[in-house]
């Protein structure tokens, strides 16, 4: 049974049930079921392509699109629309698009789509009587079920191919391993085209049958409104919007209640926040760890395991390896980079064969580009990226280490590390930090809070204050995107 199927059987079993409410609307299975149908019946008139795009919301209407461009056998690219315009048309014309599924708030948020790209307005389509017959080609499951664009560390975005084999393997072991139930009711803020809005926040509850409340723009006050009206028990988020909640004026002790389940992942938690939210709501944020290569779910710390700082163990039917520069698996404790392989891991890059060979070890596992090390319980810790460490005098030095202590002081809302060049020790650390409101900056006092905790090698020569830290569509610090030429503001 493809994923298709496996979606529509489950919300064949209780037609009525209401397991989607919106920003716009609430949706019943039925209303579902009934608007992928007309959706599949646009798809058929306008276009016979293999594949097409999904520009929506986070809301009910993703999962609608998803599931027609399913039903016919197509592979569906959701479309990040926070990219730039230049971007995003390179994602149209690499994945050899000829029609989108949108509406029209989508559009005056992009701008125009590129010249010959045809449109599936959904806010403009008529909707009524039974819907059109279209035919059912079911996927096998090495078909490839979507195409998932990541910004990457630098050029242009990439297409990670993912197939029907690998979203029902990575549903089936976040579920068995979390032990989610229909009977969860879970909170979704992330965008639906990033792997874990996909899968987590949506395919999961679709499986599941259980009710998913989604808001199509993070705003703290909303959220803890719809947390005080719905009572979730699973809250997936990443850390900058847990410090947001913590922080947010009108938050109270009991807003999350209910909540059995608040996992964070995409960055590094800092303790600050942690601790923070754990203070203010009572609730114990849990990392996990992923990739869009891993559909993405691949280590998940569950609340009775909490440790600090990491992201737990491995999901079932995963194996997982800490592998040194010269190729030996490292034992516990040591730092190396984290492999895997299992079957929700992709099989390549799209039209990216040489890309797609050298993700893969010789043994076929997947070369994370993530350093990490690993306890005698299989707990696993990410330490950063290798391309992102420093080597200060010859000494590894990670920026999250850096960053945790800046975190820590009361003055800091977020912060970041890289590289300067340093004549006599190759590098040092120059940090970026953005203050809460009303604090005041000081670089010297900033330095002197780093000196009572870090080795000096890894105090910051230099501390800058930046306005606000450059953040992917997901919220997580763009390290990339500061250089040692940007200033602080005027």
């Amino acid at each position: 049974m493809d994923l298709h199927d496996r979606i529509i059987r489950r919300l064949r079993r209780n037609p009525f049930r209401k397991i989607i409410v919106d920003d716009f609307k609430q949706w019943r299975s039925l209303t579902l079921r009934y608007l992928a149908s007309h959706i599949a019946g646009a798809i058929q008139q306008t276009s016979d392509r293999p594949r097409v795009g999904v520009m929506l919301p986070t809301s009910g209407l993703f999962p609608a699109a998803m599931l027609a461009g399913w039903r016919l056998g197509r592979t569906m690219i959701p479309l990040n629309y926070l990219l730039s315009s230049e971007d995003l048309a390179f994602v149209i014309e690499d994945a050899e698009l000829d029609t989108v599924i949108t509406v029209g708030p989508m559009l005056d948020f992009t701008g125009p789509l590129p010249d010959g790209i045809k449109t599936i307005r959904l806010d403009q389509m008529k909707i009524g009587g039974l819907p059109p017959r279209t035919p059912r080609r079911p996927m096998a499951p090495d078909d490839t079920a979507v195409i998932l664009y990541t910004s990457g560390t630098s050029g242009r975005p990439k297409g990670v191919i993912l197939t029907d084999a690998n979203l029902q393997a990575n549903i089936d072991q976040v579920v068995e391993f979390v032990k989610f139930t229909r009977e969860d009711l879970m909170l979704g803020v992330l965008p639906q085209f990033h792997t874990f809005g996909l899968t987590a926040l949506t395919l999961v509850p679709l499986s599941l049958g259980c009710r998913v409340v989604y808001t199509a723009k993070f705003m703290p006050k909303r959220i803890l409104d719809l947390a005080r009206e719905h009572h979730p028990t699973v809250f997936i988020g990443i850390p900058s919007m847990y410090n947001a909640l913590r922080l947010a004026k009108s938050a109270r002790a009991d807003d999350f209640s209910k909540l059995k389940f608040a996992v964070a992942g995409g960055e590094p938690l800092p303790d600050a926040v942690s601790d923070g939210f754990h203070e203010t709501f009572g609730v114990r944020i849990c990392e996990g760890y992923g990739m869009t290569e891993t559909a993405p779910v691949a280590n998940v710390c569950l609340p009775d395991e909490y440790r600090p700082h990491s992201v737990g163990r491995i999901v079932h039917r995963m194996e997982q390896r800490i592998v040194a520069e010269d190729g030996s698996i490292c034992p516990p404790g040591v730092d190396g980079e984290v492999r895997m392989r299992g079957p929700n891991v992709t099989p390549g890059y799209f039209k990216r064969p040489e890309e797609t060979a050298a993700a893969f070890d010789a043994d076929g596992f997947l070369r994370t580009g993530d350093m990490g090390r690993m306890d005698e319980d299989g707990f696993l810790s990410i330490t950063g990226r290798i391309k992102e460490m420093l080597i200060i005098g010859g000494e590894n030095v990670f920026p999250r280490e850096i960053e945790e202590v800046l975190d820590r002081h009361p003055g800091v809302k977020a912060s970041a590390v890289i590289g300067q060049p340093d004549e006599s020790r190759g590098e040092v650390p120059l940090a970026f930090v953005e203050m809460v409101e009303d604090a005041t900056f000081d670089a010297t006092e900033l330095r002197s809070h780093c000196r009572e905790t870090l080795a000096q090698y890894k105090v910051p020569r230099e501390i800058r204050l930046i306005d606000e830290m450059p953040r992917n569509p997901t919220g997580k610090i763009m390290r990339r995107a500061l250089s040692v030429d940007t200033a602080a503001p005027a």
